[in-house]
């Protein structure tokens, strides 16, 4: 068979291509044919998925997802913006007056706050505050006071449940000590402190009672100029 130049059309070139193709088609029985035409078509579908459709779905997902995060992004705008906006329309008030409130507002959250001033600025020290208190006091502190927390150093308390502080420096009654009797002897009447050599019970524990977290440590915040 004569093969073709660089110098032939292109359209006769690929006809020259795919002439063994066609032969080989035209030798097929119509079974193959059929099979052959249901493999190029899940082929080429195959291939129109993974070159058009998964990357625009994927891509698609991804904005989605994104526009989500954006729509986050933007309440959270819009809130800060009707917050500031609130603030600015309250009136103004002096250092004073901004200081009185904030001591009012720390004598609020009990002996576990104390708050030193110096200057511009207010050092409360936490200890053993609970954490829904803080986060109240300090929106109370922003509106009442206009102060604006700049520095937080807090860890969480240490607690202990109300069962072992329930127990705490209360000894253990001292106990007997058991005497095994032999298996399937019977335990005498009055004899507490006898035992059969048998796997002992499981015994329940008493759950542990959940606290409420707390906080410790010290909160920095800017009061008003005068």
């Amino acid at each position: 068979m004569k093969r073709p130049t660089a110098t032939q059309p292109l359209s006769a070139r690929a006809s020259a291509a795919l002439a063994p193709l066609r032969a080989r088609w035209a030798l097929m029985s119509p079974r193959e044919r059929y099979l052959s035409t249901l493999a190029a078509s899940a082929v080429a579908i195959l291939l129109v998925w993974a070159i058009a459709l998964a990357p625009a779905l994927k891509s698609l997902q991804k904005s989605q997802a994104q526009r989500l995060v954006l729509d986050g992004q933007l309440q959270q705008m819009l809130a800060l913006q009707a917050e500031a906006r609130q603030l600015a329309a309250q009136p103004k008030i002096g250092r004073e007056a901004a200081l009185r409130a904030l001591r009012e507002s720390v004598a609020a959250l009990g002996a576990g706050a104390q708050m030193q001033s110096s200057g511009e600025r207010a050092i409360v020290t936490l200890q053993g505050v609970p954490a829904a208190t803080v986060a109240a006091w300090l929106g109370q502190a922003r509106t009442d006071a206009r102060a604006i927390p700049v520095e937080m150093r807090l860890v969480r308390s240490p607690v202990r449940t109300t069962a072992a502080a329930a127990t705490a420096g209360r000894g253990t009654p001292p106990q007997r000590p058991a005497v095994q009797l032999p298996a399937g002897m019977p335990i005498p009447p009055g004899s507490p402190e006898l035992m059969q050599n048998t796997p002992p019970a499981a015994t329940a524990t008493a759950a542990p009672v959940a606290n409420d977290a707390r906080w410790d440590g010290t909160v920095v915040l800017v009061l008003p100029a005068s």
